[in-house]
């Protein structure tokens, strides 16, 4: 009785440590968007700035790590209580467990250097293609265009099976050990990345901490991956992109943070 009790107090504040960790994240964004800092953040304010691209790109990778943490984790908190279930009696649960975090999060920041140097070279282009700077509002309308696209596409089908059915992919790959637990991080992380790519496109065109943009690109993926109406709004969100990427189109400006 003793025991199941102290394992059932250790599954509930692996999952409680994580929430206090999102609601903080939040509580960061928030007050970076609200006083204004949010701009300095941005990737074309970096590169404005002079800076080398080494310290650029640890910038966002800084605060791509609140950004990971107040979007993606609520997605992820069910496979997390399913994994704490499964390896809280292990011995080595809190180091797995870290680990865990470890691999999920240098997953999504590998695509934040990934995006932040694709990102660069695209201004590149721009400065160096005098038509494609006169026609600049193709850039958001395009990625609005490609996360309008990506909602029907099978890929991003299959990774929200995935993610919504944590308990499958578990029974699959779960083994003891705090190894373990940094594999499974990682590849859950790779699932997330295969759901939410496009649409995190869409927030580091907006700006890393864009509270307004955050908070709609986290309710989609929350709703998408870890709740039952998820199937059902893939296509509708799918097309309201599709009908933003024209709005941006037309009449450049008039979608707020692109």
């Amino acid at each position: 009785m003793a025991a199941s009790a102290a394992y059932r107090h250790v599954r509930f504040n692996a999952v409680g440590v994580l929430a206090c960790a999102i609601a903080a994240a939040w509580g960061v964004c928030a007050w970076v968007d609200l006083t204004g800092n949010a701009a300095q953040l941005h990737h074309h304010a970096l590169y404005e700035s002079g800076r080398p691209y080494w310290f650029a790109a640890l910038v966002v990778v800084a605060a791509w790590q609140f950004m990971t943490a107040a979007m993606m984790l609520p997605s992820s908190l069910g496979f997390i209580r399913l994994y704490a279930t499964a390896a809280a009696r292990a011995p080595d649960f809190p180091l797995a467990l870290i680990l865990f975090l470890g691999g999920y999060f240098a997953v999504w920041t590998a695509f934040a250097v990934a995006a932040f140097t694709g990102d660069m070279q695209l201004h590149r282009v721009v400065d160096a293609w005098p038509w494609l700077t006169t026609h600049a509002a193709l850039i958001p309308a395009g990625t609005l265009a490609l996360a309008a696209i990506y909602q029907f596409m099978p890929l991003k089908d299959a990774c929200l099976k995935a993610c919504r059915h944590p308990g499958i992919y578990l029974m699959r790959y779960y083994r003891r050990g705090a190894l373990n637990g940094l594999r499974l991080g990682f590849g859950h992380a790779l699932y997330c990345v295969g759901c939410c790519w496009a649409l995190m496109l869409v927030m580091f065109a907006a700006g890393v901490a864009h509270l307004a943009w955050m908070g709609v690109l986290a309710v989609i993926m929350f709703v998408e991956k870890a709740t039952p109406l998820g199937n059902r709004v893939v296509a509708p969100v799918g097309v309201v992109f599709g009908v933003l990427a024209v709005i941006a189109l037309l009449a450049p400006g008039a979608i707020g943070g692109l």
